[in-house]
């Protein structure tokens, strides 16, 4: 019975598993606007990863959120938009 309820979790968890990860990327997004500081922005980074807010937030993106969007055609996270990049971009732009 346990073998049961466990394939039967795995199998309604994995079917949205593959989705726009909405709140991790968000996340992420902000991350990039901590600071006009790239180090700043890394110790956040790192801390949030050491953390686990980094890892939660995806796993509870591929469980929870990406599986509400496969079974209900709407994500409860809006999309975060394009990556707002590093403000360091190379050469001697500034």
């Amino acid at each position: 019975m346990k073998k049961i309820i466990a394939a039967a979790a795995l199998t309604l968890g994995a079917t949205g598993c593959l989705g726009p990860n909405n709140a991790a990327n968000s996340l992420l997004n902000w991350n990039a606007e901590v600071s006009d500081h790239d180090a700043v922005n890394e110790a956040v980074f790192i801390g949030m990863n050491i953390i686990p807010v980094y890892p939660i937030a995806y796993m509870v993106d591929v469980v929870v959120l990406n599986t509400i969007e496969y079974w209900s055609g709407g994500n409860p996270v809006d999309a975060p938009g394009p990556f707002p990049g590093f403000s360091r971009k190379g050469g001697d732009e500034d």
